[in-house]
C-alpha cells in the first residue's frame, strides 16, 4: 500500500536536485566591473606569460577598446615591446596577450562603466620579469648579538 503523499515528496526532492545549492560561484564569475582599476585587474588576471623556456621576459603593451557590453571593439594593437626582445620573444608574448584578451572578453561592465568606456582606448601594459634569486642573508660580526 502506497502513501498518498509520497509522490509530492518525490517531486520536491527532484526539484531540489535541479536547483543549485549555492549561487556564490556563479556570482563570483559574473562579478560586474565598476571601475577602470577593476578592468585592468581582470585583464591582468587572465594573462599567462609564456614559460621562460620558450621566451625571455619582456614588457609589452596593447591598446584595446571595448563596446558597452565589454566585447573588443576593432582590433587590438601592440604598441610597445622591450627593445632587447628577439623575434621569437615578441611572437610568444603577442600570442599570450591575445589569448588573455580572448579569455577575458566580453568583460562584465556595469551599465555606468560600459557607457563611460565604450569606444575609448585602453593602453594595457603586461610586464613579466624573472624574479632575482634570493641572496643568502649577509652576516656581519658587528650585527650578531652577543650574550656575555
Amino acid at each position: 500500500m502506497t502513501q498518498p503523499c509520497s509522490k509530492p515528496l518525490l517531486w520536491f526532492a527532484a526539484l531540489l536536485l535541479l536547483v543549485p545549492l549555492s549561487t556564490a560561484p556563479a556570482q563570483g564569475r559574473l562579478q560586474r566591473l565598476d571601475t577602470i582599476r577593476d578592468v585592468f585587474a581582470r585583464l591582468h588576471s587572465c594573462w599567462k606569460p609564456p614559460p621562460a623556456s620558450r621566451a625571455n621576459p619582456i614588457d609589452i603593451t596593447v591598446i584595446v577598446s571595448f563596446n558597452r557590453e565589454g566585447a573588443i571593439l576593432g582590433h587590438p594593437r601592440i604598441t610597445y615591446e622591450s627593445a632587447n626582445a628577439t623575434d621569437n620573444d615578441r611572437l610568444a608574448y603577442r600570442i599570450a596577450v591575445m589569448e588573455a584578451l580572448q579569455r577575458c572578453t566580453p568583460l562584465p561592465f556595469t551599465e555606468g562603466l560600459g557607457g563611460a568606456v565604450a569606444g575609448r582606448p585602453f593602453a594595457v601594459p603586461f610586464r613579466y620579469r624573472k624574479k632575482p634569486p634570493l641572496k643568502p642573508a649577509e652576516q656581519r660580526a658587528w650585527l650578531i648579538p652577543k650574550i656575555l
